[in-house]
């Protein structure tokens, strides 16, 4: 629902007004699929629309697709700068996830984002040991991902479990 309610912004930003047919464009998508999907934001108090169908993002509509793009432009950045993705991938893997952060977790990422790309140094260290991390890829009993598995769910070789 954050895409519909960004769509809807962005449209109002660049013509001033909003309708199923814009987003639908916009989106590339059904009418009938947007015609719904704002019908249901309208519902929840995310949108009004008016006797000539015409949508506005009230003021949780407008904080909702602040927060969705807020998101999707940190984890691109995280993606990007910190786990050195390559750009493409990260846009698509941010989208996929962008509306799934609690503002919790968005608050406690932006903090780490800021700090390593604010200490340039800091990151490239990190990256390096990053790289050299995912190359050995050490297997630990400890691992709380791996610790019950035969195989690292993110590497191919098969690795040994630690007596």
């Amino acid at each position: 629902m954050g895409h519909y309610l960004m769509a809807v912004r962005d449209q109002l930003k660049e013509a001033g007004y909003a309708r199923v047919t814009d987003i639908a464009s916009r989106m590339e998508i059904s009418r009938s699929s947007v015609s719904v999907a704002l019908a249901s934001l309208r519902d929840k108090g995310y949108l009004i629309e008016d006797a000539n169908h015409f949508f506005k993002l009230t003021e949780a509509g407008e904080a909702m697709a602040r927060q969705v793009l807020g998101n999707q432009l940190l984890l691109e950045t995280f993606f990007e700068k910190v786990l050195d993705v390559n750009e493409k991938t990260a846009m698509l893997d941010a989208c996929k996830i962008e509306h799934l952060l609690s503002p919790e977790t968005s608050r406690k990422l932006l903090c780490m984002v800021r700090y390593l790309v604010d200490h340039e140094m800091k990151l490239e260290m990190l990256q390096h040991e990053i790289r050299n991390y995912r190359q050995a890829c050490p297997r630990y009993s400890s691992c709380q991902i791996c610790m019950e598995q035969d195989e690292c769910p993110f590497f191919t070789e098969t690795l040994k479990k630690e007596s």
